[in-house]
């Protein structure tokens, strides 16, 4: 099988330098567009006004309209009369003033005496109260620069000014070509075949070049045949499009033939760059239109398009790439990184006892669910080995500063009750959110100890009492004041496949050479809960096939056993469920929130514990199903720091 390799690894700044000088200062059409269609659009040249505003002297205030010189003198203890009709005006804002007039007096300080005279007790000045000619624009002046992107205000003062139509760049026409023959429309998702993927990075690519001011043109996905890929490449550069993007294909794999047509066809400027997620990002000119290939890992297309879709749409708009908001936070957990790539590490973060914190996500370039869950992204210079806990660290945010006040961060064990807590808290006040970071019930706890979240899940099981989370906070929560809180109880099992076809019947069966076992990570309550398991039967987890691998939400473990790559897993009842798998119950535990003292006044945490003591919520976990919630929302335990109290309201 023949392989290729990248040409040259480019770090992002070189790349991102190369692309620039090659794109150079081209700008997309310019065409003429009625004002009002206008907004958003950026001004191809300046636009001077036609007509003054306003072009009339006008009455800036009801009152009557005077010549000032004839009110000169006039004071309270010498008031002064004037003739309505030959001295002063009866006027309305906005009126044209009289002829001959040049001074506007409140109507409040006038004083009728008959129907046809009028008392004043204070002088007027010129031009007091009056709009003159051009008192806001003048015509001829200029009233907005080239470059400029016009704003609501904008189109208001273009057509009080005279001005109907204006020339503007033409958005940015992006042609969009997914490729791979293992693509299939999304329309059939439910039918694809092993091997096949849903074709939804378009989709994705499309919304972006919208979001950015461009037109994206999403065409039907090709097949990775060289032949009908140079043909599409071939057309997409013919076309009217502005900017060309293909999607996957860019790597160095057999079957991706993009950088090679790049090179016949135009320019390759760039072909691997140091970046994680987004390395097989490919730049170039094809038939001198600006060309990128981005990677086929949707997060990887995502982090490539910001980084070199995005900048040259506003370059082609005329305008620099504009800056996007941060913040500063407290990083979570220490997180290694590669020597020699710019890491872009996805975070939750809310505000945490009055600091921002940031926890990373998973990491994988093909989880698309990092880019959805994630609250913005931590860039990490290729120079450096990491970040580690409790560093202050700069972060990119995809959601608004405003936002993360009205954000709770959970972090600790997964339960499919979180799901329904986040939804119900929507509709409780459509501004919370509720950010989970899945890292078992130990690393929750050590997240309320470094104060780093507002609450934790935890199901820790003392194998000594037979309690749950208790033995726990006593151990790692030494100083730390927190409330224990039962969420619900639960029940813990075995989850195989349909029918149970490998016949499991409960701990025992984990050891047979023909069954394949599922984990969840170390630290977590149901590994711990394992543990307990093999150890009342007197085993150690030597011979179990597939203990090490390690999975962190009872989901994906249900899943594996879905898949048909694992035989058994041990999950809650809930996720056999869902799954439509068969369930093999061990035991019903406590799933506890861990929730810190100092997080306990917090008005999020008030709602959180609103929301668990409904019966809207606790009906709609009982049909999850394996869930008791009655308990739900009581107070099981105080723990001072140093001992446990009698539990409070």
């Amino acid at each position: 099988m023949k392989r290729k390799i990248y040409l040259q690894m480019h770090t992002l700044e070189e790349a991102r330098d190369k692309w620039r000088r090659a794109v150079g200062d081209r700008r997309t059409a310019v065409e003429r567009l009625p004002v009002p269609e206008a907004l958003g659009r950026v001004l191809a040249e300046p636009v001077t006004a036609k007509v003054s505003v306003p072009h009339y002297h006008g009455a800036a205030m009801d009152g009557y309209a005077v010549k000032a010189s004839d009110t000169f003198g006039a004071a309270s203890v010498r008031p002064k009369h004037l003739i309505v009709g030959t001295q002063a005006f009866a006027v309305d804002t906005g009126d044209p003033m009289p002829p001959g007039t040049d001074a506007v007096i409140m109507i409040e300080h006038v004083h009728p005496v008959d129907a046809h005279t009028i008392e004043i007790r204070s002088a007027a000045f010129p031009w007091q109260h009056v709009r003159k000619v051009g008192e806001d624009i003048v015509a001829g002046e200029l009233l907005l620069p080239q470059q400029h992107r016009l704003r609501p205000a904008d189109l208001g003062a273009l057509l009080a000014s005279g001005v109907s139509m204006v020339s503007v760049y033409a958005k940015p026409r992006v042609w969009i070509q997914p490729t791979g023959t293992e693509l299939v429309p999304a329309d059939e998702a439910a039918q694809a075949a092993p091997g096949q993927i849903v074709e939804f990075n378009g989709t994705v690519i499309a919304a972006m070049v919208s979001q950015e001011g461009g037109l994206a043109r999403l065409h039907p996905g090709i097949r990775d045949d060289e032949t009908a890929l140079r043909a599409r490449m071939k057309d997409a550069a013919r076309s009217d499009a502005d900017v060309i993007v293909f999607n996957a294909g860019s790597s160095a794999g057999s079957e991706d033939f993009t950088a090679s047509l790049v090179q016949e066809l135009g320019t390759l400027l760039v072909h691997g760059v140091a970046m994680m997620p987004g390395k097989p990002v490919l730049l170039g000119l094809v038939e001198s239109k600006p060309f990128i290939g981005l990677p086929g890992y949707p997060v990887s297309a995502v982090m490539a398009f910001e980084q070199f879709v995005r900048p040259l749409l506003w370059w082609l708009q005329g305008l620099a790439e504009p800056a996007q908001p941060a913040v500063e936070a407290v990083m979570g957990r220490k997180m290694p990184s590669k020597l020699g790539l710019e890491e872009f590490l996805r975070v939750i973060v809310g505000r945490v006892q009055n600091r921002l914190v940031a926890m990373p996500l998973q990491r994988g370039a093909g989880v698309i669910t990092s880019l959805v869950r994630a609250d913005g992204l931590v860039q990490i210079p290729q120079e450096s080995e990491g970040i580690n806990e409790g560093a202050s660290v700069r972060v990119r945010l995809l959601r608004t500063e405003e936002e993360l006040d009205h954000t709770l961060i959970m972090i600790g064990s997964h339960d499919n009750t979180l799901d329904v807590l986040a939804a119900e808290l929507k509709k409780v006040d459509p501004r919370l959110h509720l950010s989970s970071s899945n890292v078992g019930s130990l690393g929750g706890l050590l997240a309320v100890r470094r104060g780093q979240a507002h609450c934790a899940g935890a199901h820790l099981l003392d194998t000594e009492t037979g309690d749950y989370n208790r033995s726990y906070v006593e151990r790692y929560l030494q100083g730390t004041p927190v409330r224990l809180v039962r969420l619900v109880r639960r029940r813990q099992g075995l989850v195989v496949a349909p029918g149970n076809p490998k016949h499991i019947r409960g701990i025992e069966d984990l050891f047979r050479p023909d069954v394949r076992f599922v984990n969840r990570q170390a630290g977590s309550g149901t590994r711990i809960l394992l543990d307990y398991e093999l150890a009342k039967i007197g085993r150690t987890p030597e011979g179990i096939h597939g203990y090490d691998w390690e999975e962190y939400t009872h989901m994906a473990v249900a899943v594996n056993v879905l898949s048909g790559i694992a035989d058994c897993g041990m999950a809650i009842y809930a996720a056999a469920k869902a799954m439509g798998l068969d369930f093999i119950p061990l035991c019903e535990e406590c799933y506890d929130l861990v929730i810190p003292e100092g997080c306990w006044e917090d008005p999020k945490i008030g709602r959180l514990l609103d929301v668990i003591v409904s019966e809207r919520f606790r009906h709609q976990v009982q049909s999850l199903g394996g869930y008791d919630p009655a308990e739900s929302g009581t107070i099981v335990g105080s723990w001072d720091g140093v001992a446990w109290k009698e539990a409070a309201d």
